[in-house]
């Protein structure tokens, strides 16, 4: 078996988000599709697994903060998105709400990125650079 490369891999995020209806509206300004969404059944507002779809591949998969939840980082996530137009995908999630942590500049490694926190405090950083 080989090692595959940063590439091949197909990243799943996973995060618990304190309002969902807001994280789910952001995610989806920020070219997030829906795969899947699973709510409680004696409370629709909470979600209690969703998986949503990055079209570079992977996505995130997220529920509400809750007492049984298996990942209770609300507010406390990092993520990196790899995209051909980082400037646009990262004028998107302000214009939804992000607040600028890091504005977007050439990278000295290569590329061209930039950081944002969203409206839980997540970071999230959006890059032309694919690590090989």
């Amino acid at each position: 078996m080989t090692n595959p490369t940063a590439a091949d891999v197909r990243h799943w995020q996973t995060m618990t988000f304190r309002d969902a209806e807001t994280m789910m509206r952001w995610l989806g300004a920020i070219g997030f599709s829906e795969h899947a969404t699973y709510r409680d059944e004696h409370d629709p507002t909470v979600v209690a697994h969703a998986e949503w779809l990055w079209s570079g591949g992977g996505g995130i998969m997220f529920g509400s903060v809750r007492p049984d939840a298996a990942v209770d980082n609300a507010g406390g996530s990092a993520a990196y998105l790899v995209t051909d137009d980082p400037d646009a995908l990262f004028d998107s999630a302000v214009a939804a709400g992000a607040t600028v942590l890091r504005p977007m500049v050439d990278q000295d490694y290569g590329g061209r990125g930039g950081s944002v926190a969203d409206p839980e405090g997540n970071h999230w950083s959006f890059g032309s650079y694919q690590p090989r």
